[in-house]
């Protein structure tokens, strides 16, 4: 019979006599049907894995909501967390209701107040809603705010005082520690509020739905500041220029009046004092001397309010100087290459790169120098880089070209710049590295770009090692941005934690560990962050390679043993953002020995690709051996027979341990693309010999130029059956099974899309006596797309490959309703599935059906099983 499903209705809970005076919710119950109770329909919303509160609603070009009660409307503080991970827009935002005399948020009567995050502008600002009225816009955010594609964090925090005094503040880092003021407005509207809630607009179901998060919501009685603001400290920026950093936001006016500041050692208050735009507890302070070379430099505030209205009196701070000993890694990054300049759109044709000062003071580059991997350059001149600015830097015979671009100074012996990409960094007069960067042409993100008129920018120079991920081709009309900020400039932060992708043995008492990104120098050289087991525990030392820190060499002080596997577990090592190494940590290492014949075999060969793809070749170590690829080579046979094309398997040491796979192709990202894989690490970019689409060979070589396996492939070692091949690959039956064997190779199966690289073959065969069988499961399926027993699943199972399968769907008066599957090519496990749709994908009645299914070889043997399934309807 028919399974019944229930249909739900919105659900509406109401708190009973529990207090509704404030709000404390982050979700770690897992719920959001109690402490407090939150209205919503059945199905928009769940709370994660993570303890989030979770958008769920798949639904295009729709609006849906949460609430909860709150009675809190005067002297209070809302405060949250929000991300919005993709583009916001104008179809595409949120409403964090702040104050609704409803709970329904999208009722035309509702009214409150609300902070609007995205719109068009991609900003944070605060809305009054008025009954049956458009919304009006009474704080206007800064543009920009939530800009990001993939990820807006953010934290809100808004407040309201008895005097009906807004104010504004969010944290585009997400933290709450660095709040920002967007603005301050008094409305007395609405003085009363029934429910708090977020209210979300989405449009296209693919890009934005269920990427709606929301943590750590906190409505409470408002905290009266009396306290005035506090100096966390004053650093030069030029000769003549201070920034003040305060512990809150200030004043506008109180804050750029000149005479609330005096410096003891100039005299006068300074000539101009602003408050920064996008940081409203930073001044900038411009006096009209230098400040002399004494010291005990010290400033004085006086009469400096914060918003609140609490004034500073009389706190002196002293003024800081940037040194050569404070100078830190990242203080000044390259956050701009021109590798391939050509006379277009108004750039020179020369190389150059740009400097930015990311500290909060002047740095003096007399004395710094560029590397790169064949020498360094001269030094640099004397030439102060403020905060936050940029300069040119290139070779003597570019600069008079350059200058006009903004400020430029010129280095003797400056690098040249590979078009496909190299390694560079900056060294200060102490040695010390300060950024190092190994730029690709693939970092250009454009094809047509990366062959030359266009710099690369740094997106976001708070991420100075996100490496391609960081970086994209200029916009800009003239190629790029010489001496002025990136088009490419935007948050990007780096909220990925480093990975420990692999391992290699340069001899027995050193190993040398490959992380997916630089490492912060300091934690990656810690010997307690890293543990080996069988007695080894800590390494002697652990020393981060120079001068991207992207590998650790670590040296034993017990020596590894021969023909033995041994486990690497790493903890506590960050990259260079912070970001702390998560479960990606463990890796296995040992001694290597070269790979002697069939130690190594060809394990599956896609020779005839499609038109956009790559060939690929798989290999499998069938041995006990410790196999370094970096020993490896490919190649294949001339027409004389003679053995060409030898290509490298890997330029550094890359082991492969017993029955492991590798795949190797010139195009790893299209393998990945077209084809199921299970085992993202075992893929290696290789660039391999030409292969025929009809017949050819593959040779592999190992270090002694021996051959440890060789195949001659010819299309006709295909399924007959198969009217087109291409993209079809063919895949080893037997490890231990001849290799030029025409009967141990078959084409990988259509439930895989004819191909399974990386790992196991769909055509692998041990003759373990299992006999051929199909089940369907579940027995009752209910296709109405709630994602619950939509479909059913056909499983088979046969002894051997090669089996082909005719499947068709008959109802209880033996009525032919569906051809599911023709002449479809079968592995020895896998299965189809029946949507419980018709040929023309009708809906049919509920009833039984009969799935019917008659399987052969070309050997002669056939088999045939009638298989009933239900198929049920909502009641």
């Amino acid at each position: 019979m028919p399974k019944k499903i229930l249909l739900f209705l919105p659900v509406i809970l109401f708190m009973h006599s529990v207090s509704v005076a404030q709000i404390s919710e982050n979700f770690s119950d897992g719920n959001f049907s109690e402490n407090p109770v939150w209205i919503a329909n059945a199905g928009d919303w769940i709370v994660n894995t993570f303890g989030q509160l979770q958008s769920n609603n798949t639904v295009a070009n729709s609006s849906f909501y949460i609430t909860t009660p709150s009675k809190l409307a005067l002297n209070v503080q809302w405060e949250l967390f929000a991300d919005l991970a993709f583009a916001t827009s104008s179809a595409n935002y949120t409403d964090v209701y702040l104050v609704s005399s409803a709970s329904d948020l999208m009722a035309g009567n509702t009214t409150g107040y609300f902070v609007r995050i995205g719109n068009t502008t991609d900003e944070i600002s605060l809305y009054r809603k008025d009954a049956g009225a458009v919304s009006v816009k009474i704080i206007d955010g800064v543009d920009g705010s939530v800009n990001s594609t993939s990820s807006n964090k953010v934290k809100i925090k808004v407040s309201r005082d008895a005097n009906n005094q807004w104010i504004l503040y969010r944290d585009i880092t997400g933290t709450g520690n660095n709040y920002f003021l967007e603005g301050t407005v008094n409305d007395a509207t609405f003085i009363t509020s029934a429910f708090f809630g977020m209210l979300i607009k989405q449009s296209t179901v693919a890009s934005f739905a269920r990427k709606h998060f929301f943590d750590d919501i906190e409505v409470k009685n408002l905290l009266v500041d009396v306290t005035p603001p506090i100096i966390q400290s004053a650093r030069a920026t030029s000769g003549n220029g201070l920034d003040v950093l305060f512990d809150e936001p200030l004043d506008k006016t109180s804050s750029e009046t000149t005479s609330n500041y005096t410096a003891n050692n100039l005299t006068g208050a300074p000539l101009a004092a602003l408050l920064d735009a996008n940081d409203n507890a930073l001044v900038h302070l411009t006096f009209n001397s230098n400040f002399p070379g004494t010291p005990n430099n010290q400033l004085t505030v006086n009469g400096v309010k914060d918003i609140a209205g609490n004034s500073m009196i009389n706190q002196t701070t002293p003024i800081v100087f940037l040194t050569l000993n404070s100078i830190q890694p990242y203080d000044v990054v390259i956050d701009e290459i021109m590798a391939h300049p050509i006379l277009q759109g108004g750039l020179p044709n020369n190389e150059w790169i740009e400097l930015k000062n990311t500290s909060a003071a002047a740095i003096n580059l007399s004395g710094w120098k560029i590397n790169d991997d064949n020498g360094v350059s001269g030094a640099m001149p004397d030439f102060v880089l403020l905060s936050d600015s940029f300069v040119i830097l290139c070779a003597t015979s570019s600069l008079t070209a350059m200058l006009p671009f903004g400020k430029a100074i010129a280095v003797t012996a400056f690098p040249s710049l590979n078009n496909a990409g190299k390694q560079l960094w900056i060294i200060s007069p102490r040695g010390e590295i300060i950024h190092a960067v190994n730029y690709s042409e693939s970092w250009y993100q454009n094809e047509l770009k990366k062959k030359g008129g266009w710099s690369l920018e740094m997106m976001d120079t708070k991420n100075p090692c996100g490496s391609g991920t960081n970086w994209k081709a200029s916009t800009d009309l003239s190629g790029g941005t010489p001496g002025t900020k990136n088009t490419a400039n935007a948050v990007n932060a780096d909220s990925n934690v480093p990975r420990l992708l692999r391992a290699y043995a340069t001899d027995s008492l050193n190993i040398v560990l490959i992380f997916n990104e630089p490492l912060d120098a300091g934690k990656a050289a810690s010997i307690n962050n890293y543990r080996l087991n069988d007695g080894i525990d800590m390494p002697v030392t652990a020393t981060p390679f120079s001068p991207v820190p992207d590998k650790v060499n670590l040296r034993l002080n017990i020596p590894l043993s021969a023909s033995k596997i041994y486990t690497i577990t790493v903890n506590g090592v960050t990259d260079c953002t912070g970001n702390v190494i998560g479960n990606k940590n463990i890796t296995r290492v040992g001694l290597s020995i070269v790979a002697d014949s069939l130690d190594l075999v060809i394990n599956e060969i896609l020779f005839n690709p499609p038109a956009e793809g790559s060939d690929y070749v798989e290999l499998y170590n069938r041995s006990n051996k410790i196999i370094d690829l970096k020993q490896t080579y490919v190649a294949n046979r001339a027409a004389n027979g003679t053995i060409n094309n030898i290509m490298a398997v890997s330029a550094e040491s890359y082991l492969l341990f017993p029955q492991d796979f590798i795949l190797m192709s010139n195009d790893i990202g299209w393998v990945k693309s077209a084809y199921i894989h299970q085992n993202p690490d075992a893929f290696i970019t290789v660039d391999l010999p030409s292969f025929n689409d009809d017949k050819g060979n593959v040779v592999i070589l190992n270090a002694q130029g021996n051959i440890t396996d060789q195949v001659n492939y010819n299309e006709k070692w295909h399924f007959n059956l198969l009217a087109n091949t291409e993209g079809v690959s063919l895949e080893r039956i037997d490890y231990n099974a001849a290799s030029q064997s025409p009967d141990n190779w078959h084409s990988a199966s259509t439930s895989v899309s004819y191909g399974t690289p990386g790992y196991k073959n769909s055509q692998y065969h041990v003759n373990d006596g299992v006999q051929g069988e199909m089940k369907v499961l579940p027995e009752i399926v209910s296709p109405d797309n709630d994602g619950l027993d939509d479909f059913a699943t056909i499983n088979y199972n046969f002894p051997d490959p090669g089996y082909v399968a005719n499947i068709t769907i008959f109802d209880a008066a033996g009525r032919r309703i569906r051809y599911l599957q023709r002449n479809a090519l079968c592995g020895t496990k896998g299965s189809f599935t029946w949507d419980g749709l018709g040929q023309n994908y009708q809906q049919l009645a509920t009833g039984i059906y009969i799935v019917f299914a008659e399987v052969f070889n070309l050997k002669g043997t056939t088999k045939q099983f009638k298989l009933p399934v239900v198929l049920a309807r909502r009641n």
